[in-house]
């Protein structure tokens, strides 16, 4: 019988680094079989999703509880679905509040599990090393600050680097960028991301736009584009703009649009990381739920100074992080301002954001699919 890997990822990150390790364990298992939960990419790399990576895409504490018996539902589905299609190792991608579960599970009757993506112990709770190695065999991580963390834990873990640093030029083309997107070289551009879940949509774009407004009064012939990670959220975005000839959306392409422009508005995640290593000066705005903001502050779970992962990688405050009540038009606007107006701001965030770049440089689909290798190739 041919090796059977079953995957999960949610979202779209999650689905995009999914398709890459289909494609590198693929060549070093050209008969494999992949099944699971996954997106689009994930399916053009050839693996049949049983359901799709969108049901994943729920954030913050009090949004999972509102749809908490729906994913519980769907995890005991999927679980019993893979362990009956007895796969050779299971692999989590990112979505950790429903992988680990189905990790831990899988793992407790024999299954081989990898979780692809640590979960940000540096930053919130590193007791969970431990727990997050009592669900995975092998814990694949994307920066070098966590194997070290896992290590005080007992818990194999590796640094496979990431891969949107592999795929993203180390001096990207921004006149190539806004050529390839009809938007004039000497225009002053403004990137706007919202996020890729429809609550982050819903709940910060209406700020974002009116930065952008007051942006506009004091930036001459600014044009600001938007893109759109799916037609989901496409059409929430189209319902908030209303109509605005200096305000373009797209579909996708917000890798493009980032090399393109001059700054960069969005919400924390990793979009964040993508801004760095496309060159560009960001300002992060973000809010979450009150009541996931008033269990964070009373729990004390948030330990890391940062929560943006330039700021993160580099131990200091490289660019602006206005979140929950700093959040406001009136602050994202002042912050995207001195990136407009400060020259040599900008040009000193170059090497740094360089130096990142390079340092995560790995490979990171390769890698990921050489640990997955030698776990198969270990004892079971």
């Amino acid at each position: 019988m041919s090796l059977r890997i079953a995957l999960c990822a949610g979202e779209t990150s999650g689905d995009q680094l999914g398709a890459g390790l289909i494609d590198e364990l693929r060549a070093r298992f050209p008969d494999a079989e992949f099944a699971g939960i996954g997106g689009d990419a994930m399916r053009a790399a050839g693996m049949e999703t049983w359901f799709d990576a969108s049901e994943l895409a729920v954030m913050g504490l009090a949004e999972v509880l509102a749809h908490l018996p729906r994913l519980l539902k769907l995890r005991k589905t999927f679980r019993q679905r893979v362990l009956e299609w007895q796969p050779d190792v299971f692999i989590g991608i990112d979505a950790p509040d429903f992988n680990l579960g189905v990790e831990r599970w899988l793992k407790q009757r024999g299954v081989r599990t990898v979780h692809d993506v640590s979960p940000s112990v540096w930053a919130w709770r590193e007791n969970r090393a431990a727990k997050i190695g009592a669900s995975a065999d092998r814990v694949l991580c994307l920066f070098p600050m966590e194997p070290p963390i896992y290590a005080r834990h007992g818990v194999d873990a590796v640094f496979i680097g990431h891969p949107l640093a592999d795929a993203i030029p180390l001096q990207p083309d921004r006149d190539g960028a806004r050529m390839a997107l009809g938007e004039a070289l000497d225009a002053p551009l403004l990137a706007l991301l919202p996020g890729s879940r429809l609550g982050e949509i819903t709940r910060m774009l209406p700020t974002f736009l009116q930065a952008a407004r007051l942006l506009q009064a004091d930036v001459p012939g600014l044009r600001v584009l938007v893109p759109a990670a799916n037609a989901q959220c496409r059409a929430a975005i189209d319902a908030l703009i209303g109509d605005s000839p200096a305000l373009r959306v797209l579909d996708g392409e917000a890798q493009a649009a980032m090399i393109a422009s001059d700054v960069v508005l969005l919400a924390s995640g990793t979009a964040a990381l993508e801004a760095m290593l496309c060159k560009r000066p960001m300002v992060i705005g973000h809010r979450i739920s009150g009541l996931t903001y008033a269990i964070v502050k009373a729990f004390g779970l948030l330990k890391s100074t940062h929560v943006s992962l330039p700021n993160v990688l580099a131990g200091e405050t490289l660019v602006p992080e206005l979140l929950q009540d700093d959040c406001t038009p009136a602050n994202l606007h002042a912050a995207l301002l001195r990136w407009f107006r400060d020259a040599d701001a900008v040009a000193a965030l170059q090497p740094t954001f360089l130096a990142m770049h390079q340092s995560l440089r790995r490979d990171a689909s390769a890698r990921a699919a050489d640990a997955v290798a030698g776990l198969l190739a270990t004892p079971a």
